[in-house]
């Protein structure tokens, strides 16, 4: 170049099969084992070996292509994985190899440097999609709790400062296309090209790579929290305590007072504790999806509508804000949900600490039993929060109280919470 600086490489396009592409090892999703199934390969470092759609830690993917072009990263950089296997091992179990179980995630994402270990050594650039550590959390209303004789430390799981031990896993979505599509009853094609154009055509392999079969999207992902042995979650011998909950930063962080995420939340991990004090196992999960994954944007004009409608904030024109806002009421889709209780190997939850019918029907429905459904007791909604209450028991929330006459006429609208 005229400048004196270096001519740029050529653009590799990805929306095409070529030689290179060929030698890529196939996927056989559900597999027995994980040399079956073979590796999640979703670097860009040799696009010979590259066998998904999009690139690993998809929603971190814009951040990474700014520290190259800022020339603070090496594109060719790889990570040294020496000691960064499974604080606690998770698996293999049987549902990882049922028909349909897991179709959201890579059941053998935290396990690479183990199963992959010969592809590693030969060259191939596969990073895991899972990472399970050891831990300790620490929440104001566990010591509450403790206060309040509802919990007693026990030098183990919960402390005399208020910690409590957790192993905890961090989740980045794999999705199997034919999988999506087949839990949510519609076709793989319709399901790949709402994806290109929702995302402005942002993966053109989405409607040019029907051999390509895994996406690595650009969302959210998932954590777990583990109070207790973390095997026991596929104990049926043992009591399984669980609370999904999908983030609500502003109340899960800051404590908003307008809706009941935080007070539900510690609630939930309460439980947890006390149910693995008692020698069970608990286990939080928690979703990214924040504003019910229509953005934290979004939330706040809603937050908006609600407030300065005439007559106030009301139950019964709940829904409708959101609508009038967003077009929907809700897109978290909680079908994707059960993934991660089948990779941690639960067969049965004893308390699931939620009210929401939507997370309830789609556990059965992945094969998952329940057994008793915990509430959140009434002193633990905020004031401000009665409001979304009241509307989420008339729309189909489990609740053992009545639903007053005046809201009948949002029973049935569903939300999914």
């Amino acid at each position: 170049m005229a400048d004196g600086k270096p001519s740029p490489k050529h653009i590799i396009l990805t929306s095409h099969p070529d030689k290179r592409v060929k030698k890529a090892g196939a996927i056989h999703w559900g597999a027995l084992s994980s040399q079956e199934r073979g590796p999640i390969v979703g670097t860009v470092t040799n696009p010979a070996d590259r066998n998904v759609i999009g690139t690993h830690a998809g929603s971190y993917g814009v951040y990474r292509a700014l520290a190259v072009a800022a020339g603070d990263l090496d594109p060719a950089w790889r990570p040294d994985l020496t000691n960064t296997e499974p604080a606690e091992p998770i698996g293999p179990y049987e549902q990882w190899s049922m028909a349909g179980r897991i179709v959201s995630l890579d059941p053998w994402g935290h396990m690479v440097a183990q199963v992959f270990a010969a592809d590693l050594k030969a060259g191939r650039d596969i990073r895991p999609t899972i990472a399970v550590t050891k831990a300790h959390i620490n929440m104001p209303e566990l010591k509450d709790a403790v206060c309040a004789g509802r919990l007693k430390p026990d030098g183990e799981i919960l402390a005399e400062n208020g910690d409590i031990r957790v192993t905890k896993a961090a989740i980045d979505p794999v999705w199997y296309l034919p999988g999506l599509a087949e839990r949510f009853g519609i076709t793989e094609q319709t399901l790949r090209r709402a994806l290109f154009e929702q995302t402005g055509g942002m993966y053109p392999e989405l409607v040019t790579r029907s051999d390509l079969k895994v996406f690595l999207p650009p969302v959210g992902g998932v954590s777990v929290y583990i109070m207790g042995d973390a095997a026991a979650l596929a104990d049926t011998k043992k009591t399984v305590a669980c609370r999904v909950h999908d983030e609500c930063n502003g109340s899960d962080v800051f404590g908003s007072d307008i809706c009941t995420c935080r007070p539900y939340l510690a609630h939930g991990i309460e439980v947890c504790v006390a149910t693995a004090q008692a020698g069970g196992v608990g286990v939080i999960v928690y979703n990214r999806k924040e504003g019910r994954a229509l953005g934290e944007v979004t939330k706040f004009l809603v937050y908006n509508a609600r407030k300065r409608q005439p007559g106030g904030d009301s139950a019964r024109a709940y829904f409708e804000r959101t609508e009038c806002v967003a077009g929907v009421q809700d897109v978290r889709f909680q079908e994707l949900m059960p993934d991660v209780l089948n990779w941690l190997g639960i067969q049965r939850i004893d308390r699931l600490v939620s009210m929401s019918n939507m997370k309830y029907d789609q556990i059965v429905a992945q094969g998952i039993a329940v057994g008793e459904r915990i509430s959140i007791p009434d002193e633990l909604v905020p004031p401000d929060a009665h409001v979304e209450m009241e509307a989420k028991k008339a729309a189909g929330y489990f609740t053992e109280a009545p639903i007053s006459s005046d809201l009948a006429a949002v029973k049935g609208r569903g939300l999914k919470e």
